[in-house]
């Protein structure tokens, strides 16, 4: 059972035993569960009219070790169910606008640190053993998640020759670069909630043909992992502004440095001939910014003032 259903279960079982200040909050959450996810126990107690150490013994009461593992399965109850506006309230509800970055950041920092304590080493090893061996290797991002795909099938490139980034502008394009992938290859979904249907179903389409299906998702319950044998877990914000991906670019990352770790002289051989290839066409004489040596600035500097004199 999902932790959505475990969580309104128990406290429709539960209902009848609480104390009046127990009931006043469960009908609280069951209310408003969008914005009782981003409250502090205290806060909390502060809406309801109760105490913060009544809002622990209600945590507790519902079987939970404490508050914050009790707001763990809050965060699964709305983890899909809100939309742009709501993001955007509850957000600037928790910020005070003087700890923006403070806040954003220490956020981004917090996610990349619980994802690394629970990523699967066997299912990102497995993954880049997949990527190794497919014969063509399809990446998919919709909407927020299309740079990290962009980002991706970048520095695949420098590693392989059967890369293919698939343009998603509308569902029937999707299956039309798909139409020969197979049992040999693989295709890379990302995404994150709220979840991309057209993602999905391209995962299912490669599911159906035998590809093997690698997903970096933010959950063990995200439905992209209904086709996939390899699930790379990394936390995302579902409740912000905007969708903080800085835990998937890591794991992404990591995956790009383990893939260039098994394919040193390919990759080694693509950059020299690159660098050839920039010389030769002036790729970069006109566009690149060459930092000046301080000694040379210095010298061009005493030459001025001697003009000047």
């Amino acid at each position: 059972m999902s932790n959505t259903n475990d969580l309104l279960n128990r406290i429709n079982n539960s209902y009848s035993a609480m104390s009046k200040g127990q009931k006043l909050l469960a009908t609280y959450i069951t209310d408003n569960y969008d914005k009782a996810v981003f409250l502090t126990a205290a806060k909390m107690g502060e809406i309801v009219g109760v105490s913060e150490s009544t809002v622990v013994r209600f945590a507790t009461h519902l079987g939970y070790k404490g508050y914050p593992e009790f707001q763990k399965a809050l965060e699964e109850l709305v983890r899909n169910k809100l939309n742009s506006i709501q993001r955007m309230e509850v957000t600037y509800g928790r910020i005070s606008q003087s700890k923006i970055l403070e806040t954003v950041l220490q956020s981004d920092a917090d996610k990349i640190k619980s994802t690394l304590e629970k990523i699967d080493q066997n299912a990102f090893e497995m993954a880049v053993n997949t990527i190794l061996d497919a014969k063509n290797i399809y990446i998919v991002g919709i909407r927020s998640c299309a740079p990290l795909a962009s980002f991706m099938a970048f520095y695949f490139n420098l590693m392989f020759d059967n890369v293919r980034l698939l343009h998603t502008s509308s569902s029937s394009e999707l299956f039309e670069q798909m139409v020969r992938i197979g049992k040999d290859d693989a295709i890379i979904g990302i995404s994150f909630p709220r979840y991309s249907m057209r993602t999905l179903k391209a995962l299912e389409f490669a599911n159906n043909r035998n590809a093997k299906v690698i997903t970096i998702t933010d959950s063990v319950h995200s439905p992209m992992n209904l086709y996939s044998s390899c699930n790379l877990i990394a936390d995302s914000d579902m409740a912000s502004i905007v969708d903080s991906l800085v835990a998937p670019l890591s794991v992404i990352n990591a995956l790009i440095v383990a893939l260039c770790m098994k394919k040193q002289k390919e990759v080694a051989g693509t950059l020299t001939m690159l660098e050839d290839i920039w010389d030769e066409y002036q790729v970069y004489e006109n566009d690149e910014i060459n930092y000046i040596d301080d000694s040379i600035k210095m010298r061009y500097a005493r030459l001025e003032d001697a003009d000047h004199e």
